[in-house]
């Protein structure tokens, strides 16, 4: 049994033909790859694309207003034919009407993340809504199975945005959590090659989700002085800092050195707070503003050195995949 045989034993002989494992089926997509809902990046253009192109599409309405959300899943059904989904952080403070918006307008699934899985779970699963919870950690992985939830995002402290407190890397964090679960299991934190996606279903994954990857996107919501700063940026270019609000990984910009500037004068949460204010992340990933702005990206930053379309990105991911393939026969066939 070869290297894909072993991972896409659940998909089928070629990777290049219908994959069919627990995520494709649950989700009614052609590969189990899933963008992530990134706040300022992740609009209708992007989601509907990813879809398209046989992913799973999800829109980022962290950064949206209610009639903003209204707006882009109209026009997201629009665009594609295929399913597609909504990432809302739990945190958001009118998220009652982004639910009654998904809701009104049938959108099959909904990623959640930041908060209680059991506060909404049953409303959207009672709408026929499929629902996956993101987490960091397993025991916040078992609570969301506990709340009834249809897959898991383990996400690894590699990931950018918003991220857990404990630190467990992907490569730890996965395995560890398909010990204690039992339902479909999507790994996310520092993927954005085919061979990043091999390894994490070998450690147990049924599918991934790629952020940054989707973030250095042609259509790509976010301002192209932002995508050009994931693609010039490498290794130690992001950092994990302000886990006294909430841990959030970005780029090291001048707001990243004024927010050093303030843990080395000893600044109280509430200093930071205020430090931190409104709209940092809309300046830094929406606007451009590389003095002010907050740029969340992930560690697989520098694994990317282009920006490029997101058809562009599936056939790179799918030809790596093959390639890591040949590598891993290559080394157990002597």
């Amino acid at each position: 049994m070869t290297g894909l045989d072993i991972i896409f034993s659940k998909f089928g002989a070629n990777v290049l033909k219908k994959m069919t494992n627990k995520i494709t089926e649950l989700f009614g997509i052609k590969y189990p790859i899933i963008q992530g809902g990134m706040v300022w990046n992740s609009g209708w253009k992007l989601a509907s694309a990813v879809s398209n192109a046989g992913g799973l599409g999800l829109l980022g309405a962290g950064s949206m207003y209610p009639e903003v959300l209204e707006e882009h899943i109209i026009k997201c059904q629009k665009a594609t034919t295929n399913p597609f989904g909504v990432n809302i952080p739990m945190l958001y403070p009118d998220i009652d009407k982004h639910i009654e918006i998904i809701i009104k307008y049938r959108v099959p699934i909904v990623f959640m993340s930041a908060g209680n899985p059991k506060t909404w779970t049953s409303t959207l699963k009672n709408a026929g809504i499929t629902v996956a919870h993101v987490v960091s950690s397993t025991k916040f992985a078992l609570k969301a199975q506990d709340a009834g939830v249809d897959a898991i995002v383990a996400e690894g402290f590699e990931a950018g945005g918003h991220n857990g407190r404990e630190e467990t890397t992907t490569f730890c964090l996965i395995p560890n959590v398909k010990r204690y679960i039992d339902l479909p299991m999507i790994a996310a934190g520092g993927i954005a090659t085919g061979s990043q996606i091999l390894a994490a279903m070998m450690l147990g994954a049924d599918g991934v989700q790629l952020g940054s990857r989707f973030a250095a996107t042609n259509e790509a919501s976010s301002h192209e002085i932002y995508k050009n700063e994931i693609v010039k940026s490498g290794e130690g270019a992001t950092a994990l800092t302000l886990k006294e609000l909430a841990p959030v990984r970005i780029i090291r910009t001048k707001f990243y050195e004024e927010v050093q500037k303030a843990y080395e004068n000893c600044a109280s949460k509430e200093a930071l707070a205020e430090l931190l204010g409104r709209a940092r992340p809309k300046r830094g990933m929406f606007e451009g503003n590389l003095e002010e702005g907050e740029l969340q990206i992930g560690q697989s930053s520098a694994l990317i050195d282009e920006i490029k379309s997101v058809q562009e990105v599936f056939d790179d991911l799918l030809q790596e995949i093959r390639t890591a393939d040949f590598r891993f026969q290559s080394a157990f066939t002597h």
